[in-house]
């Protein structure tokens, strides 16, 4: 029995609705930004006059929305939102699954050690990740350049994909260790996602509130903003190490409490 391709399967699905998501919201906010650069009036004017705390929930901070790559800027937090959400939902999926459709049994009569089936199942997870981002990445770069009126925007997309992908393999193995973790298999879902959104909200209080800009540690959504990688310089070498190092130690959670685990048949 190949785990990877029965994995691949059985999360195809889902792939399939998850990008098409993403392709429509990448052209729907495009479509946006071209309705409003054509109605006559400066978004950056009319933005400017609106409360701070208004801007950091709509993820504009600095960013220039007149232009097409700063109008991107913007729509990224909600792509990122969506795909750390598909990330941490499928991390959890493919270790709680066995459990949950009551296919343990099946699984764990093969000669397979279970370290052999935690990898396959991280790969096919990777994999699914990969095909999510490069998907995001080529209809970006398409739909965004149709709207760019010859303002290179091809180098800023493709940073802002690495950032997302390090963002999408860090949240997928936080919900893997979470599972793994977990003693009830059902709520490992709820938990990975409740992940998300209590880091989220984090990211968002920071921006409104510069005294607590030092918790940005903890949010995983301050590691990779559209406004640093695109006009502060690019990827942080900090936050890179910073998430290599919590990729490691989920990658550890994950296999330590997957071989302890006793799994409900």
């Amino acid at each position: 029995m190949n785990i990877f391709i029965v994995e691949m399967k059985a999360h195809r699905k889902s792939l399939i609705i998850w990008t098409f998501g993403i392709i429509f919201m990448v052209g729907a906010g495009m479509g946006k930004f071209a309705a409003l650069s054509t109605s006559g009036q400066s978004m950056n004017e009319l933005l400017a006059q609106m409360p701070k705390s208004m801007l950091a929930m709509l993820g504009i901070g600095t960013l220039d929305l007149s232009k097409a790559s700063g109008y991107y800027g913007m729509l990224f937090l909600y792509l990122v939102l969506m795909a750390t959400i598909h990330a941490v939902m499928l991390g959890a999926d493919i270790i709680s699954k066995e459990e949950r459709d009551k296919t343990a049994e099946f699984l764990l009569v093969k000669p397979i050690s279970r370290n052999k089936v935690i990898t396959s199942k991280l790969l096919a997870g990777t994999v699914n990740i990969l095909i999510f981002n490069i998907v995001t990445l080529v209809s970006s770069i398409i739909i965004v350049g149709k709207y760019s009126k010859g303002e290179s925007v091809s180098a800023d997309i493709v940073v802002l994909m690495v950032g997302m992908l390090i963002l999408q393999l860090m949240f997928m193995l936080i919900g893997t260790a979470i599972a793994a973790a977990c003693k009830n298999s059902r709520s490992a879902t709820a938990i990975s996602t409740g992940v998300i959104l209590i880091t989220f909200i984090l990211s968002i209080a920071i921006d409104i509130d510069s005294k607590i800009k030092n918790l940005k540690y903890l949010t995983p959504f301050k590691y990779y903003e559209a406004k640093d990688l695109m006009f502060g310089g690019g990827l942080q070498w900090s936050f890179v190490i910073l998430s290599i190092i919590i990729i490691s130690v989920m990658i550890c959670i994950t296999y330590v409490f997957y071989k302890k685990r006793d799994l409900s048949i």
